[in-house]
């Protein structure tokens, strides 16, 4: 996976009713340790690392990268969104295209917050690339994120064998320049 390219990197915060997306800051290392510990968020990741080593190989700053959003709710990071360019994937039909990835903490998990904000993220995708259409990979088994791709209008392309289990990928259709 690479950075999306030519984009002005970071933009303004995007909020939302309840959530601000923002570019990573040094406060929110702790919760990036949490969230990439835990076991419950990478249940269908291949599990989490060890909060050891997340400590002493974090930067301090994480993931800085065009495309990389914190979610913030009421002053805290909740979850990660990820918008990558997908130049190395495994799939021919995701190859080269935009890829949405997600994490939440567990805390944050069944009030619509991870529907929020990739909403607000794939609007922010498409102004910056009008047209450009959008994949997302999931293990089958993991049912809130393959509700969560039929909500933000992901329809399935393919499902294959990888990492020992069934993943699906969708693709959402390339949005509209408005007239």
């Amino acid at each position: 996976m690479e950075d999306l390219g030519s984009v002005t990197w970071p933009p303004e915060p995007i909020r939302t009713e309840r959530l601000v997306l923002r570019e990573p800051e040094p406060r929110d290392r702790a919760a990036f340790v949490e969230l990439l510990a835990s076991p419950e968020v990478h249940t269908y990741l291949g599990g989490p690392r060890p909060r050891d080593e997340l400590e002493r190989e974090l930067p301090r700053v994480p993931q800085r990268a065009p495309g990389s959003f914190v979610v913030e709710l009421d002053g805290a990071m909740i979850g990660q969104i990820l918008l990558r360019r997908a130049t190395g994937h495994r799939r021919p039909a995701a190859a080269g295209k935009a890829d949405l990835g997600y994490l939440f903490l567990p805390r944050a998990w069944g009030s619509g917050y991870a529907t929020e904000a990739c909403t607000a993220a794939l609007g922010w995708l498409d102004g910056e690339f009008p047209g450009e259409p959008v994949v997302l990979t999931t293990q089958s088994a993991n049912t809130g994120s393959m509700r969560l791709a039929a909500k933000l209008g992901f329809t399935e392309v393919e499902r294959f064998e990888a990492w020992g289990a069934e993943q699906w990928l969708g693709m959402r259709a390339a949005a509209r320049p408005s007239a």
